[in-house]
Order: C-alpha cells, then sequence, then structure tokens
C-alpha cells in the first residue's frame, strides 16, 4: 500500500515538475513578451523567473524524496535537476540581469542561450523519468 502511494506520488510530482517547466518556459514567457509591451513583460519576467526557480527546485527535491524509495536513478535524476537549478537562480539570473540593465546584448544572449539550455535539459530528464516510471 505505502509503496503504491509511494509510486502514484513520485509520478505526480514529477509530472507536474514536467508540465510546469514546460508550460512556463515555452508557454507563459513567450505569452508576456507577444500581448504586453516589452518593457512591461520584462519587470514581469523579472518577476516570475526567481519563483519559477523555486517551483522547479522545490518539486524536483519531493519528487527525488518520493522517487527514492521506488527508483535509485529517478531519485539521483530529479535531485540533480533540484541542485542544478540552485546556482540557475541564485547566479544566473543575476548575471542575466545585469547584462540587460548595462545594455550587454552579447553577454545577455550568451547567459540567456545557457539558462534556456539548463531549462531545456531538466525537461528532458524530468520526461526521462517519466518514461522510466511508466516503465516500472
Amino acid at each position: 500500500m505505502i509503496d503504491r502511494l509511494l509510486f502514484d506520488a513520485t509520478v505526480l510530482v514529477t509530472a507536474l515538475l514536467f508540465g510546469g517547466m514546460l508550460l512556463f518556459s515555452a508557454g507563459f514567457a513567450a505569452f508576456l513578451f507577444k500581448v504586453l509591451p516589452s518593457s512591461e513583460a520584462r519587470f514581469l519576467i523579472r518577476q516570475a523567473f526567481p519563483r519559477f526557480y523555486l517551483f522547479v527546485i522545490g518539486s524536483a527535491a519531493l519528487a527525488s524524496l518520493f522517487s527514492w524509495w521506488v527508483d535509485g536513478q529517478s531519485a539521483l535524476i530529479l535531485g540533480a535537476i533540484a541542485i542544478s537549478t540552485i546556482p540557475t537562480r541564485q547566479l544566473l539570473v543575476p548575471a542575466i540581469n545585469a547584462a540587460t540593465d548595462w545594455s550587454q546584448k552579447r553577454r545577455f544572449n550568451r547567459l540567456h542561450s545557457l539558462s534556456v539550455l539548463i531549462t531545456l535539459s531538466h525537461i528532458v530528464a524530468a520526461g526521462a523519468v517519466i518514461s522510466r516510471l511508466a516503465n516500472l
């Protein structure tokens, strides 16, 4: 019974992580820049991204905890997502904001591309965990 509850919790939280990352990065951010003036969209993005990364850290850590008893490899993958998001939030986001503030377009493009690659790798990793869980 408890094994089934842990499995279900792992699947649900991992699916929340996967869907949340996908929706936010591919939907919300793009939507803001389509419907708002650039300055307003940037302001909202600056407010939203630190919270987005907290969501990723928290949900990945929780999914990792739940999956520890279900599938050790999934737990490690989810834990890696949580841990690697911390420097992304704490170091990369402020660097991206500073590059924007100082009109350093080339630096912004490099840092932003890095943040996109990190998020895409997290989405792929969470999807891989869902696939692993589906095959247990």
